[in-house]
């Protein structure tokens, strides 16, 4: 699709790399898989997913739930490509290369969806596909009290990932989402060498199926929620719910929210417990899967289990500080930006400042991120590369003279924009 046609997220005309309100386009340019990819008959692609995108509008800032017959006012919004997409975005920000298989509606949301996702984000559609006449799931998210619910509407994608996939292409990892129907693409490319990485969805019929577990066979991880993980093993508690997985899978991790995460690697014996790291959130839409991505990366990178999953609390946390799930997700310069602020926390906590000892313990436990955190790519500049989060910001041509509103106008003069809200 030639980008010229849809305003979202392009380049302005005076500044190549930058959207229409001047802040940076694409993906850090940094790999933390190069040392990997000298490998004889390397894939072409890292990690390769396949799902739903959703076109997600969520609402930040609110007290509480709406009440029936009441407007509801709140001070943040944002939109964004959702489903498998925040998987997607959250994978190739950390420099992974990501193939998405997914059905697009041709509806603006569609365009929007698509765009953001491959102009944007560099993210491999070449799997996906266009759906004429299907129209794009919608999901609302009302964040508040730390976590979120949401309204969603859609139907069933008119292509499965299995047609979609067909013979899955050559990948270190796929992602897949498991439930009553096998996805017969991750079979065949965990039989062909790919490590399966899995999560599971809320179980809306409320059965909870262990034969949904029986997938696990193919699986090299699983990486569900402690609600999840409960429900599908029948115990009470999330340790017993991971032990009981561990059983079933070479890498069992059960994410605790806020809490942290608490792992077993069965390959070397390694059992861990990591607690969450503390931020301001502001959405927690998506974190589960930026954190899977943020556990994907470091796994693939060969790091040892107990920072694998300290970094996925971390990608999370950082995650959850920003709206909407997909285009909040972090990259390595907000990685290396938080880094820099607890090592520099930690430094003067050792001469009495106050909150040093809460950094002191980041410090000790992230130290390893000194010899992971890849140096700058060209031309790369510190700080988050992020979109605007409405959709439809258009660039708006200065005026050829002054111009005055109409009378009684609440409208700002042509050529200013306002930021988005929140």
């Amino acid at each position: 699709m030639d980008s010229s046609t849809h305003p979202w997220h392009r380049a302005a005309p005076g500044g190549p790399g930058t959207d229409e309100l001047g802040r940076a386009l694409g993906v850090p340019d940094r790999d933390p898989l190069a040392d990997r990819r000298a490998a004889p008959c390397a894939p072409d692609l890292d990690v390769l997913c396949a799902g739903t995108v959703f076109y997600d509008l969520v609402f930040t800032g609110l007290d509480g739930p709406p009440m029936p017959g009441r407007e509801l006012w709140t001070a943040g919004m944002g939109s964004s490509p959702g489903g498998v997409a925040n998987l997607a975005v959250a994978l190739r920000r950390l420099g992974l290369r990501t193939g998405l298989a997914a059905c697009f509606s041709t509806d603006q949301y569609g365009d929007y969806c698509w765009e953001t996702l491959a102009d944007q984000e560099g993210v491999d559609l070449s799997l996906s596909r266009r759906a004429p006449g299907w129209h794009s799931p919608v999901t609302v998210s009302l964040a508040y009290d730390t976590d979120r619910a949401m309204v969603t509407h859609g139907h069933e994608p008119p292509l499965t990932s299995d047609e979609l996939v067909g013979t899955p292409p050559s990948a270190r990892a796929a992602m897949v989402s498991l439930h009553a129907t096998t996805e017969q693409w991750a079979v065949q490319a965990a039989a062909a060498g790919t490590a399966v990485f899995a999560d599971v969805g809320w179980d809306a019929t409320g059965s909870w199926p262990a034969a949904v577990l029986d997938q696990l066979e193919h699986c090299a991880a699983f990486l569900p929620n402690h609600a999840e993980a409960m429900l599908y093993t029948r115990t009470d508690t999330p340790r017993d719910a991971l032990h009981r997985l561990a059983d079933r899978v070479p890498v069992a991790v059960v994410t605790l929210g806020p809490g942290g995460a608490i792992a077993v690697d069965q390959t070397t014996g390694e059992e861990c417990a990591v607690a969450g790291v503390a931020v301001d959130a502001l959405d927690a839409t998506g974190a589960g899967d930026v954190f899977v991505a943020g556990y994907t990366t470091a796994h693939l990178a060969g790091w040892p289990l107990r920072n694998r999953v300290r970094f996925g609390c971390l990608t999370a946390a950082l995650a959850v500080r920003h709206f909407g799930g997909s285009l909040s997700a972090p990259g390595w310069s907000d990685v290396d930006a938080w880094w820099r602020a607890v090592r520099a926390a930690a430094a003067g906590g050792a001469a009495g400042a106050k909150g040093g000892s809460a950094a002191a313990r980041l410090a000790a436990d992230y130290e390893f991120l000194d010899d992971v955190l890849p140096p700058p790519g060209p031309g790369e500049q510190p700080g988050p590369n992020r979109a605007p989060v409405t959709i439809g910001f258009r660039p708006v041509a200065p005026p050829s003279g002054p111009v005055a509103p109409p009378s009684g106008s609440v409208c700002p003069p042509a050529g200013s924009v306002d930021p988005p809200s929140g």
